[in-house]
């Protein structure tokens, strides 16, 4: 127990070092990048990436999932290997069909002749992802997140500068294409790096039952995540404009590249941890409530200060060509801390080797969240689909409890789940009512309004779990200190 609340701290620690480097620079890559460019060439990429996305998350197979959460003694080499080659083979097949068939398509589809160009370029990220699938299965199922937050944040320094200089020389939407694609290409060498490992010509036919068998589910719920996730682009770019996709997918980046960054940060983490401790409900469950208190915690200042503060935000550091994007970044910066709410949820099921209601629960979602996005958008545009969103965020929140409660053993009711996250609730709605009343009524500069915020959340959390948090930082000392001894030992 002692060695696994170790692994977990220290997996915590350097995949926040990833989150923060990461997702700081990532931002100040899209803040210049949106100074420089205009909101139909955002809306353009957003039509590619939509498709290329899709044909992403059909690309893993769910084979990197399936061998992080196998456990030790069920792993043989034969597995790595297997996945390798399966994987480097079916992204090939997937990249012919994206260059030949899938951009054409789209450009008819979108009345966009440029995607037709776009598309295949963007799709050179499928070629590349599967050799790093297995590197990064090992380093997981190690819990080394260290070199994984290093390889992670060197690839995207290094694409970030590289894409803000073709955006000066003039690329235009190039620049974004650059900077969605090269970073995992990036990334390869370091991996192999990383883990010594290189693939050897074994196939191995049971291997590949044991791991697709998983897998198939996971692959199936990640592809229903991604319709969920990603249809209100398709819808937008189709029945409104590429402009107005533009908008929605700017305010989109804002919101949910600090969520989706955070969450896979804390399911790499988790995951592994689930699936050793799959036995053990009660540890499952303390782990679960922490995980989604803290990621609120870490959020929520941020989604806070848009929400009060999105207007000047946007106008005054991108200009008034995004004007439009600030209710739906309103709307979605609540939504992402409604889905905070249920962060792990799926990496739990997934974990404790249930992968096939994951995907029920997913495609019950979806059944309900599509025509729902769909009317919104037909009905109110942009405002509409950030609404649906957030719709569907609260619905999700009572399927996560319902599952608790009903569908497996980790018993968590409503009464538990709501007191492991009112302390970041309260301090959200207290550093909101002062900043309202800082740049609204007595009309301080937006900048100070957000310190405002921000100092307002600080106190108000420490006040409220200082102790806990001094708990936890003696605890990762008193684990690095017993380490150090025992390495030099």
């Amino acid at each position: 127990m002692n060695n696994s609340k170790s692994l977990v701290v220290k997996g915590l620690f350097w995949s926040s070092v990833q989150l923060v480097v990461n997702t700081s620079f990532t931002f100040i890559i899209r803040l210049v990048l949106a100074k420089i460019l205009f909101p139909e060439e955002f809306g353009l990429v957003g039509m590619a990436t939509v498709l290329t996305g899709f044909i992403k998350v059909l690309n893993d197979l769910g084979i990197g999932a399936a061998l992080v959460q196998r456990k030790d003694e069920e792993l043989r080499r034969e597995h790595f290997h297997t996945a390798f080659w399966t994987g480097v083979g079916w992204s090939v097949f997937l990249f012919l069909i994206m260059s030949f068939i899938v951009g054409p398509l789209a450009a008819s589809f979108y009345e966009e002749p440029i995607l037709k160009s776009l598309i295949p370029v963007l799709s050179l990220g499928i070629l590349s992802s599967p050799v790093n699938l297995v590197h990064k299965a090992q380093l997981m199922r190690n819990m080394d997140f260290k070199k994984i937050a290093f390889i992670d944040n060197t690839a995207n320094f290094v694409t970030g500068i590289i894409a803000i200089i073709l955006a000066f020389w003039g690329a235009g939407v190039w620049s974004l294409v650059f900077n969605s694609v090269v970073s995992i290409v990036i990334a390869m060498p370091l991996y192999f790096r990383a883990t010594k490992w290189y693939p050897s010509f074994i196939w191995d036919r049971l291997a590949f039952k044991q791991v697709f068998g998983f897998g198939v589910f996971t692959t199936g719920t990640s592809v229903v995540n991604y319709i969920i996730g990603n249809i209100d682009y398709l819808v937008i770019g189709k029945l409104i404009s590429a402009e107005a996709l533009g908008a929605y997918t700017f305010a989109f980046i804002l919101t949910d590249t600090f969520r989706s960054r955070l969450m896979t940060v804390v399911n790499n983490v988790m995951y592994p941890v689930y699936g050793k401790k799959q036995s053990d409900p009660s540890s499952l469950k303390n782990y679960y409530l922490k995980i989604v208190n803290y990621n609120s915690v870490i959020i929520f200042p941020l989604m806070s200060c848009f929400i009060i503060l999105g207007e000047p935000i946007v106008i005054n550091i991108f200009g008034e060509k995004w004007s439009d994007s600030v209710m739906p970044l309103k709307l979605l910066s609540l939504s992402v801390m409604v889905h905070m709410m249920v962060n792990s949820n799926t990496s739990l099921i997934r974990g404790i080797g249930k992968p096939g209601l994951e995907l029920k629960l997913q495609i019950f979602k979806a059944v309900i969240f599509v025509p729902m996005l769909i009317v919104g958008i037909y009905k109110y545009g942009i405002i509409g689909a950030a609404t649906a969103v957030l719709i569907n965020k609260v619905i999700a929140v009572i399927i996560a409890q319902y599952t608790f409660n009903k569908l497996i053993d980790i018993k968590i009711s409503t009464t538990e789940f709501l007191s492991a996250i009112k302390v970041p609730w309260i301090a959200s709605l207290f550093c909101i009512l002062l900043a309202y009343c800082s740049y609204n009524l007595l009309g301080f500069h937006y900048i100070v309004a957000a310190g405002i915020l921000v100092l307002s959340y600080a106190i108000t959390i420490w006040l409220f779990m200082g102790k806990e948090i001094k708990a936890q930082i003696q605890e990762y000392k008193k684990k690095k200190s017993a380490n150090h001894e025992e390495n030099t030992l």
